[in-house]
């Protein structure tokens, strides 16, 4: 069974967000709790928190479904001890918003070096603010995705995943999310069938399937290997239409959120209903 989804507006409380993701077909979906360009936001309010829970009941979203994202400031392995530190109290709350809602996973891009520290001590970074934040909270599991490899960004690599998870102390809380667009632009080929199972055999070889907890199907707008993070349509970019045929039809990648974050939420109705007749094949 797939979960598919996309990541809708929160707009006007998070407690819309069920809402807008049962009008456009999903059966899974993805969420700001906060804005997610600035550090501070006020408390979630009882009120909404009891409605989002509510809603989630009556359009039948349990939390395996659901697949809140942290704020793009976040930097968990910051060379900045101010920033680090900000950063780390930012996504305590975040995960905090999570436990409030009953939500049991929270996605988050690793972070970035800044050409200040080595790659090792970075990631060291990461995994220990993923432990700090672990031993202060119950039951969210942090859920690391891939990037494009941007900049100093780290995590392009399934090595750099494994490195992160290997230090975690409780691996029961810490999985992965694998964004195809990112995974394309770090140079995992998905373009053939060949392809897609030459870099899930990889993935599952290095990371492993039990960390997968979520993906973002995104085609994408750049090339193979460009290191450079832009979403396209399904089937309208470089990788095409095969990579998302192969993830419907790959039973590894059952009961978890499968989110679009393509560029036109206009079609992502017609998106979800297409990617469902391909399971179904």
């Amino acid at each position: 069974m797939k979960y598919i989804g996309a990541h809708v507006s929160a707009a006007g409380g998070v407690d819309n967000a069920p809402i807008n993701a049962y009008q456009i077909g999903a059966t899974a979906f993805a969420l700001f709790t906060k804005n997610q360009r600035q550090w501070h936001a006020k408390p979630l309010e009882t009120a909404v928190i009891d409605s989002f829970k509510k809603r989630c009941e009556r359009y039948r979203f349990t939390s395996k479904q659901i697949l809140p994202h942290d704020s793009y400031l976040i930097n968990l392995g910051s060379p900045d001890s101010e920033q680090l530190a900000k950063s780390r109290t930012a996504f305590l709350d975040e995960m905090q918003r999570c436990e409030q809602l009953g939500l049991t996973l929270l996605n988050f891009h690793p972070g970035s070096h800044l050409q200040k520290i080595s790659v090792d001590e970075c990631l060291s970074r990461i995994s220990e603010s993923i432990n700090i934040t672990l031993d202060k909270t119950k039951d969210v599991v942090a859920v690391i995705e891939n990037t494009a490899g941007q900049g100093s960004n780290l995590g392009y690599k399934f090595e750099h995943l494994a490195q992160i998870i290997d230090k975690v102390e409780d691996k029961s809380r810490v999985g992965v999310c694998i964004d195809t667009c990112h995974a394309f632009a770090a140079g995992y080929d998905l373009r053939s069938e060949k392809a897609c199972k030459e870099t899930f055999d990889e993935f599952e070889k290095i990371v492993g399937f039990k960390y997968l907890r979520g993906m973002h199907l995104n085609d994408a707008k750049s090339e193979l290997a460009s290191h450079v993070d832009r979403h396209d349509s399904l089937g309208k970019g470089t990788i095409g239409e095969i990579a998302f045929k192969f993830i419907m039809q790959d039973s590894r990648i059952d009961e978890i959120p499968l989110i679009l974050e393509t560029i036109n939420p206009d079609i992502w109705a017609q998106e979800i209903a297409w990617l469902k007749e391909q399971e179904n094949r």
